[in-house]
């Protein structure tokens, strides 16, 4: 009988201590043997949660148009690298694409990358986009794509998949939080004493809070900024997040729309962290790109125009008016996904004005 993630974790953990969030979070899923990304990514109304694109064919359309602008804005050149990160099922680049048929031209300039490590979703993407306007290619990595154009990136719900490791204070001092083992082979929490090399944050923290930090988001926004630094362009971070430095457990685990214990059976679920956007953009400046300011996600897609759309949509499909009005309320109410999400742009140069963003 084949050992399950969990029964791997609990022989690491006891061979060799505890394991941070991070590693956690990670090997949860990119396991090639038991990861959720790696061999059962369920995404959509059937799946494990929904993302922006599918809840309306209007999110994809509004960044197809904003795409088309930032190109433009680059003084349209004859090629130009539209890229996306973590594509999903294809679903936002086939409404890019469809976008991007109102200019001819700008489809004719696109070099297509897809950056995806699931080999199950790169399948979704290579079916749905097969009779695409633009056939894509894929890369495993930022630093794999040419700088011999302009790049347009767009990574939607990424920074959410890139972990944290977990830090608390405590009247003793600062502490790792870490995944252990109970007496009877269950995986729990537990403290780690930190000895030295941890940079206390700049703002206040009581006892018994938790603060997230996470290099691979940094990271992330180092490549991004290192990649449109080198090529010129922008790229486009939507997320749910924290707009300013806070404490607080951000670790979720999503099964059947459902938040589910993060321990219960790892790789069985979606597990998510907040996008850390002071961290992200910080990493973007220092490694030489210029950023925008941190927006909401309903304020972004007010600003390219998503209720006249909305309404045009509805004047063409009168019977779908409540629909179409339920999918805009998903997307921009502010109790909904319109102030929990978060937009940023990183771009390069410093001239250049990103859509959306302007004052």
């Amino acid at each position: 009988m084949s050992q399950t993630l969990k029964d791997r974790f609990v022989r690491e953990i006891v061979l060799s201590g505890p394991m941070t969030v991070a590693d956690y979070v990670t090997r949860c899923l990119h396991d090639p043997k038991g990861g959720y990304y790696a061999t059962r990514p369920a995404l959509g109304e059937r799946g494990d949660f929904i993302t922006a694109p599918m809840v309306s064919q209007m999110f994809g359309e509004l960044l197809g148009l904003w795409a088309i602008e930032t190109w433009q804005r680059l003084g349209a050149p004859e090629k130009v690298r539209l890229v996306e990160v973590g594509p999903g099922d294809g679903t936002l680049m086939s409404d890019v694409l469809r976008a991007g048929r109102l200019v001819p031209d700008f489809l004719q300039a696109i070099d297509l990358i897809l950056i995806e490590p699931s080999p199950p979703l790169r399948a979704d993407q290579s079916r749905r986009l097969s009779d695409s306007d633009v056939l894509p290619r894929w890369v495993s990595a930022l630093h794999q794509i040419e700088t011999d154009a302009p790049v347009i990136l767009i990574a939607n719900e990424v920074l959410d998949c890139l972990p944290a490791r977990q830090f608390m204070r405590t009247e003793g001092g600062w502490a790792e939080r870490r995944i252990g083992v109970t007496d009877d082979n269950e995986l729990t929490f537990g403290l780690t004493a930190i000895s030295g090399g941890f940079e206390r944050p700049p703002f206040e923290v009581e006892p018994g809070q938790i603060i997230e930090i996470s290099e691979q988001q940094a990271a992330f926004a180092r490549d991004i900024a290192t990649l449109v630094d080198q090529a010129s362009g922008a790229a486009l971070l939507i997320d749910y997040g924290r707009a300013r430095p806070e404490a607080g457990d951000t670790l979720q685990a999503l099964k059947r729309h459902h938040k589910v214990d993060p321990l219960s059976d790892p790789g069985e679920a979606d597990l998510t962290q907040w996008a850390d956007y002071p961290l992200v953009l910080e990493a973007a400046i220092r490694s030489g790109a210029d950023v925008t300011g941190c927006i909401t996600q309903g304020q972004f897609l007010r600003a390219l125009g998503i209720e006249v759309r909305a309404q045009r949509l509805a004047q063409t499909r009168p019977e779908a008016a409540g629909v179409i009005q339920r999918q805009l309320d998903r997307l921009i109410a502010p109790d909904q996904m319109g102030e929990l999400f978060k937009v940023a742009a990183i771009f390069s140069p410093r001239s250049l004005s990103v859509p959306g963003f302007e004052a």
